[in-house]
This record gives structure tokens, C-alpha cells and sequence, in this order.
């Protein structure tokens, strides 16, 4: 609270002085700026994609395809799930409707069995005795 009682007290002597509050010089208005204009805009957009993954090592199954044209997309994706399920859905969006989505399950499915990587596979350890050392008596020590 004392700080900004100080600082307001500050900003007084600051006004009394004639610091502020003086005549402002102005400067020549500022040129207009032009604005960048996007010529590669396309009010129609169209596309259509998709991809497919099938890993045998890894096990995953997924894919997805897409189809769009002006504001109307339409598509689906599936993959398999953790539990074997495969799920897929299809979709659409519009300006009218918004986006739709129907989500469909299907049974597990039998999960193809990886090979493991070959290993060489190395003999066992030939057991191994450290040596047996034969000691003589200690000597004797004449003091």
C-alpha cells in the first residue's frame, strides 16, 4: 500500500513539474499498409486420401479414407483394438448438419501369431573347478 502511495505521489510531482502534460509534437499520419491477398484461396476445395497399414511383426491394423468436396467431407477409419475388436468409423461433416460420426464394432479377430526372432542358441558353460593349490606348512620363524 505504501508503494503505491509513493509512486502516486511520484506521478504528481512529475505533472506539477510540467512533464507531463506538455504539448505533444505530432507526426505525419502513418502510410496505409497494404494487405496481403491470398490468390492461392479455393472456394471449392476437393481432395481425396487414404492409407492402409497391415504389420505382421507388430500386429497393427489400421487405415483410414476421406473424401471431401467444397464444405462436404465424408470418410471413414478402422483399427484393431487392444482387445481384438476392430472398430470403425464413418463420418461426415457439413455446414447444415455438422459433424456425424457412426461407430461400428466388430468381433475380435484371431491375432496372427509372430514369430519370435531366431536366437542362436549357445551351449551351456562347460562347469569350470578353480585349481586346488597344495600348501606346505608355514615356515617357522626363529626370532
Amino acid at each position: 500500500m505504501a508503494f503505491k502511495l509513493l509512486a502516486f505521489a511520484a506521478l504528481i510531482a512529475v505533472a506539477r513539474a510540467g512533464v507531463i502534460g506538455a504539448p505533444l509534437a505530432y507526426a505525419a499520419a502513418p502510410a496505409v499498409a497494404k494487405v496481403a491477398v491470398d490468390t492461392d484461396f479455393d472456394p471449392n476445395p476437393q481432395y481425396s486420401y487414404s492409407y492402409d497399414i497391415q504389420d505382421a511383426l507388430t500386429g497393427d491394423s489400421k487405415g483410414q479414407s476421406e473424401t471431401r468436396n467444397g464444405d462436404v467431407v465424408q470418410g471413414s477409419y478402422s483399427l484393431v483394438e487392444p482387445d481384438g475388436t476392430r472398430r470403425t468409423v464413418e463420418y461426415t461433416a457439413d455446414p447444415v448438419n455438422g459433424f456425424n460420426a457412426v461407430v461400428h464394432r466388430e468381433p475380435a479377430v484371431a491375432k496372427a501369431v509372430v514369430a519370435a526372432p531366431a536366437i542362436a542358441k549357445v551351449a551351456a558353460p562347460v562347469a569350470y573347478a578353480a585349481p586346488v593349490r597344495a600348501y606346505a606348512a608355514a615356515p617357522a620363524y626363529l626370532g
